[in-house]
């Protein structure tokens, strides 16, 4: 049990680390974990639930167990599996070492191959490889179905078992089977481990004056980041902006709210956490707003997810922004996580993000208003139709 809830990210979940790709940090409220105690008792202990099934097994563990029992295990275990029946790939629980684990892996260093992925259409997924990491340079794409890790099938395996067998010390290697639309049949690749240092952000001019900037993920340094390269476009003669969020796969929502407010009016709705029972909040644009009279075109695609998609979403609903590419993932929960007392942790969904025009984000994401999709033979040629549209309707604005 313990094994199966090992490290998750988002189904989107990374196979580098459960950085915080598409995990969105997204609340800020304060909240009470409530353990042991009164409370406990009033808040955790449903009427219509018999309880005493757990310490009748614990009980016949102890007594018919030929070995000696781990009982800290066992606790962890049985609490692993009660997050494990939500049935919710963004839930999980950790283990002390593990929710150490994730919370370095939150800053952006850690070792593995650096890819996200993700469970879509009941397979194990590739979201996004991620810039100048192993996998990048080993050729993975968004939407490749991993088959087999090494000799074992990936057949209803769980993101945390997935994760567990990916991750690696660096300099060690790991054998990837996948299937790619377009292919005849599987391909094995195999990857050697490495360091992984996911740049946030960067940024070149284009032609006929248009800036292009390309956001890898929200990380806790993309803030300061995207206000150093916003001077820079800002003293440059760029008048038009691609902003390129393709294989962006999330991360913290104040960062994706920040850099958002730059583009829209103070005041303007980015996003609705709807917390399923008529409650609602609504994050607001607070930025510069520095660029809100700049022509923008988005650039999307299915490995663009989570704090992205928010992103999107607010630039289309509130400026009729146009979205180029292909439809999004489609990960609009909200996570927060929890340290507890012995420290493990618990990572749990709280709410779905919206539009700000009420449209959900979860499982159908956002759907381009032009559709492009990037093939095998583009990708080859090193040919990117999805850019080039973009830089021809940015010249027409």
């Amino acid at each position: 049990m313990q094994n199966k809830n090992l490290l998750s990210f988002i189904v989107i979940i990374t196979i580098i680390t459960t950085f915080v790709f598409g995990y969105m940090l997204g609340s800020t409220r304060d909240s009470v974990l409530l353990v042991g105690g009164v409370e406990n008792q009033e808040l955790g202990q449903p009427e219509d639930v018999d309880f005493s099934l757990f310490w009748d097994v614990w009980l016949l563990l102890e007594k018919k167990y030929p070995e000696k029992l781990g009982y800290q295990e066992m606790v962890y275990g049985a609490v692993a599996g009660m997050v494990d029946s939500l049935d919710d790939p963004y839930s999980s629980f950790f283990p002390p070492e593990e929710a150490k684990i994730f919370k370095e892996d939150v800053k952006g260093v850690f070792e593995g191959v650096g890819m996200e992925i993700g469970i879509r259409d009941d397979q194990l997924t590739v979201i996004a490889p991620l810039e100048g990491t192993p996998a990048q340079k080993a050729g993975f794409r968004s939407g490749d179905v991993i088959v087999k890790i090494d000799d074992t099938s990936t057949r209803d395996i769980s993101i945390e078992e997935a994760v567990k067998l990916i991750r690696g010390v660096k300099g060690t290697e790991v054998i990837l089977t996948i299937f790619r639309d377009g292919w005849a049949e599987t391909q094995e690749i195999k990857v050697i481990r490495g360091v992984i240092k996911v740049p946030s952000l960067k940024w070149e001019e284009k032609e006929d004056n248009i800036a292009y900037i390309k956001l890898y993920h929200f990380s806790e340094e993309a803030n300061v980041d995207f206000k150093n390269i916003a001077r820079e476009v800002l003293d440059s003669p760029a008048e038009k902006i691609v902003l390129d969020l393709r294989n962006n796969p999330g991360g913290y929502l104040q960062v994706a709210q920040d850099i958002t407010g730059w583009f829209l009016e103070k005041g303007e709705i980015i996003t609705i956490e709807d917390f399923g029972d008529g409650e609602q909040k609504e994050y607001k644009a607070s930025g510069s707003s520095r660029f809100l009279d700049y022509p923008i075109v988005i650039l999307i695609n299915q490995g663009s997810a989570s704090a992205s998609e928010i992103m999107a979403g607010a630039l289309r609903d509130n400026r009729g922004i146009k979205l180029i590419g292909e439809t999004s993932f489609g990960k609009g929960s909200v996570q927060e996580f929890k340290d507890l007392g012995d420290g493990s942790g618990l990572k749990v969904t709280v709410a779905r993000w919206l539009t700000p025009n009420g449209s959900s984000i979860s499982e159908v994401g956002l759907t381009p208003d032009i559709e492009i999709e990037m093939t095998i033979e583009d990708y080859d040629e090193g040919i990117d139709p999805q850019l080039e549209k973009a830089m021809e309707i940015l010249k027409e604005l």
